[in-house]
């Protein structure tokens, strides 16, 4: 049993819980099943990797190159309140688990490990649960294994050792299993049959809002790619362009209200610098960040599509992996990124500033991750479905959930005390619902909850038989017959 601890623990910490590398030996593995010459496998291993990184470095860019606004928007308003925040989330349960409950952070990732072969085994008995998304994010599987843990446990504290770990995997093995497979058709079309679906922290949020899109879309809806601009406005139709003045006007804003005083103090410049040129430094990261992001999911997705061939052909038929939402960012107009990350991020201030008036018991601080990545991926989704308004309306209305539905729920199960919460749209909607139903239902909520999670995909294949495996066998054959 010490020797299989370890192991799983080697795993844990060096692979699965690192997603280059775990995405790096999906594709080893997948070329090595696929009887590639050796070089090939380790030079699809490297790219993939390598490309996963590029990906991190243009993720973290964007992440600390937004830090002194959100930070310096809490201390210059002398706001003591919780961040929504992954990392900040996985913090509050690390923090208070012991005390709360009892329980030890070990736990969490066992909780981890045996929700993942849930997941694997939903997966291949495809054929019964109509499942075909593996999650493949382990650095978002620890911070949703830890809030998992937390308010399955608030909700049924009766729940101790063996039988508490196998009804968590169970739910948290399912919703892995059911949100990765919601985003497999929209994925599919936004990519055009790049073989992989979205595995974080909005799953239901781009799924839902996607459908959404498509019944609000008219015969007069554009896309933001199809809007011709004229004369000096055509400048927004490049990418580049329009991302680093939206994002000059949209930091500028922001950071003319902290004041230079108040950011010289923090240390995020210095006294010498040049005000202006801080800000305009801070907006053109933004665009550089963001084209680094876009240059990693272009390197390694090609590789990744190719390989998980090998592993769809043998040990999970049919299957796709499921990866970090920010590979989508490669794919529809880019300009739906900004947009979406714009209007999200005004829905959730708005919604602080309501907060505040209201008193609420919680105040919340946004936190980059999912005030971008959740509503950016909204933005791209929704605009494809339903065009530039549902780019618009949508994130904006993702922005206002995020931040009322994390401090209704970090509240009640007493995470908001320990300063964080995961906030990510999942987890200020979905996961709230699942939580109530288990705390007034107890055992008997397991089973409802369950069986909602088994009900979705079967009411996905039931809404269209034909082609609900086809898109991931063979997408030109699928794109073919729904042209006809």
């Amino acid at each position: 049993m010490e020797i299989f601890v370890r192991i799983w623990q080697y795993f844990m910490t060096n692979i699965l819980t690192q997603p280059n590398f775990f995405i790096g030996f999906i594709v080893l593995i997948g070329y090595i099943l696929l009887r590639k010459p050796w070089y090939e496998s380790l030079a699809g291993f490297l790219k993939a990797t390598v490309g996963y990184m590029i990906l991190q470095v243009g993720s973290g860019g964007l992440v600390n190159n937004f830090r002194p606004i959100l930070v310096g928007l809490k201390d210059r308003f002398n706001l003591n309140a919780m961040v929504i925040d992954p990392y900040f989330g996985q913090n509050a349960v690390d923090a208070g688990i012991e005390a709360t409950f009892n329980q030890t952070f070990t736990n969490v990732m066992w909780l981890l490990l045996i929700a993942f072969v849930v997941n694997l085994l939903l997966v291949r008995l495809k054929k019964f649960t109509k499942m075909r998304a593996v999650f493949t994010t382990g650095n978002v599987q620890i911070q949703q294994a830890a809030t998992a843990f937390w308010l399955i446990l608030w909700a049924i504290p009766e729940l101790t050792g063996t039988p508490m770990l196998v009804v968590m995997s169970i739910l948290l093995g399912l919703y892995w299993a059911v949100g990765s497979n919601i985003t497999v058709d929209i994925c599919q079309e936004l990519t055009e049959g790049a073989g992989f679906a979205i595995a974080h922290q909005q799953m239901f949020g781009v799924a839902i809002f996607a459908k959404l899109a498509e019944k609000t879309r008219t015969k007069t809806s554009k896309r933001l790619e199809d809007i011709e601009l004229p004369g000096f406005l055509s400048i927004f139709q490049e990418n580049m362009v329009s991302t680093s003045i939206l994002m000059l006007f949209f930091f500028g804003i922001i950071l003319l209200v902290l004041g230079k005083d108040y950011l010289v103090a923090a240390e995020f410049m210095k006294q010498a610098d040049s005000f202006f040129f801080y800000i305009l430094k801070t907006a053109l990261n933004f665009a550089v960040y963001l084209a680094i992001l876009q240059l990693g999911v272009r390197t390694f997705v090609g590789e990744l599509t190719q390989s998980f061939q090998g592993i769809s052909n043998t040990i999970l038929p049919g299957a796709v992996p499921g990866i970090d939402v920010a590979a989508t960012f490669g794919f529809g107009s880019p300009n739906a990124v900004t947009i979406g990350f714009m209007f999200g991020a005004l829905g959730q201030f708005l919604a602080i500033g309501l907060l505040i008036l209201l008193k609420s018991p919680t105040i919340v601080i946004a936190g980059f991750i999912p005030v971008f990545f959740d509503n950016a991926a909204i933005g791209v989704f929704a605009n494809n479905r339903g065009g530039s308004k549902a780019a618009m309306i949508f994130p904006f209305t993702s922005g206002l959930l995020q931040v009322f539905g994390s401090a209704l729920i970090a509240t009640s199960v007493g995470l908001a005390q320990y300063g964080g919460y995961l906030g990510m749209f999942d987890w200020a909607t979905v996961w709230p619902i699942f939580t109530y139903i288990l705390h007034f239902l107890g055992y008997a909520g397991v089973a409802v909850v369950a069986l909602i999670l088994f009900a979705i995909p079967q009411l996905q294949y039931k809404a269209d038989p034909e082609g609900y495996f086809l898109i991931t066998e063979d997408y030109d054959k699928y794109a073919e017959m729904k042209a006809k």
